[in-house]
């Protein structure tokens, strides 16, 4: 039987982003889809229910775990084929080597990242685009960056579209939306964001854009871990003089994130670049009305289930947000658009077409 190795070393991450929880949830729906055995290769054990009836190896290794400890695994016992779903490939692997693209934000937005991350990105990138057999792209905008910046063959790279969280769905318990807003010190209507604070995701001109807004009673909840430079913003919100109406509640428990974006009057995501954009999902998932950009993969991936504006222009943002805040059946009709839109998206067609990539790479080997 086919051993397929995994490294699996960002799946269980306490607390995860979007490239965690891709893996993770990949993974899973992996070992459920498929008759292949599979190696799972990690930097510390899992919770025992995480990946059932797959051949753990945990490998302890304090820095250069990928390039040094991995790449020693792969030269002493290597599988037939390698697939990392949310890293860079080793640079000791076995013949066959599958490697997930999530996106290139660091070449269409460099200055929104620190420069050893945007050279590091450059280079892990360029080599698994060059030293894989086969790539994965979240979306089509991340497959045509790959070819545009990188040459890769479109021939090279398929499009597998993640899926979301399934276990979001929206809160109707006006009780249990009270008392979340309480958790978070928050009161009236509120706009949310969820996602890690830095310069991509564009929050400066989010709050600059809710600055115009002539209700003065609303609230901005810009939520998630702290990035790059997440202390300017703190900076902007004193300098505008909102304090009491922008809150940064950090990162949001598991537990609260349904009612929280639930309850909220939209969720806005103006990201100058996403590879796919998974909150975007997972406020559809809720029945929350989507703000977000008309740029990357956002528009691919929203569907017709978001109100899409410029991520550069400040007054449409603005406007945007102020249409929710006032037209209840505009709300209503982008929250069923979204919900309707999540028929795209699951971890287990994402794994079926994974799947179908893994056979045709062992089936070309032959």
């Amino acid at each position: 039987m086919t051993l397929i190795g995994i490294d699996a070393s960002r799946a269980t991450s306490p607390s995860p982003t979007g490239t965690e929880t891709y893996s993770l949830r990949l993974i899973q729906s992996l070992l459920r889809s498929s008759s292949h055995r599979f190696r799972l290769y990690l930097r510390r054990s899992p919770p025992a229910d995480f990946f059932p009836g797959a051949d753990l190896r945990v490998i302890s290794f304090p820095r250069l775990w990928t390039h040094l400890r991995l790449s020693w695994e792969m030269a002493r016992h290597p599988p037939d084929l390698l697939f990392v779903p949310a890293h860079v490939l080793p640079l000791l692997h076995p013949r066959l080597s599958l490697v997930t693209v999530h996106d290139l934000g660091y070449r269409r937005f460099p200055r929104a990242h620190p420069l050893p991350q945007r050279l590091y990105l450059e280079l892990s990138t360029r080599w698994s685009s060059r030293a894989a057999t086969h790539l994965l792209a979240d979306s089509k905008a991340t497959k045509a960056d790959l070819v545009t910046y990188y040459g890769t063959p479109p021939a090279k790279v398929t499009v597998a579209y993640p899926g979301y969280d399934e276990s979001l769905t929206p809160v109707r318990d006006p009780a249990a939306i009270a008392a979340v807003k309480q958790r978070y010190h928050v009161s009236g209507d509120y706009f949310l964001y969820l996602g890690t604070i830095q310069p991509r995701k564009n929050l400066a001109r989010l709050i600059a854009a809710f600055a115009q807004l002539t209700d003065r009673s609303t609230t901005l909840l810009l939520a998630g871990k702290p990035g790059w430079l997440y202390r300017d913003l703190f900076a902007q919100v004193r300098r505008l003089g909102l304090e009491n109406r922008v809150r940064f509640p950090g990162y949001v428990a598991q537990a609260d994130k349904a009612a929280l974006i639930s309850g909220a009057t939209a969720f806005v995501f103006p990201s100058l670049y996403e590879g796919f954009g998974l909150p975007v999902l997972e406020a559809q998932a809720c029945g929350c009305p989507v703000i977000c950009a008309n740029s990357s993969s956002l528009p691919e991936v929203a569907g017709e289930g978001a109100l899409l504006v410029d991520p550069t222009d400040t007054a449409a943002l603005s406007a945007a947000m102020t249409s929710l805040l006032t037209d209840h059946r505009r709300r209503a009709s982008l929250a069923e658009r979204g919900l309707s839109n999540l028929n795209r998206f699951s971890w287990e067609e994402c794994a079926r077409t994974v799947l179908t990539v893994i056979d045709a790479i062992l089936e070309r080997s032959r």
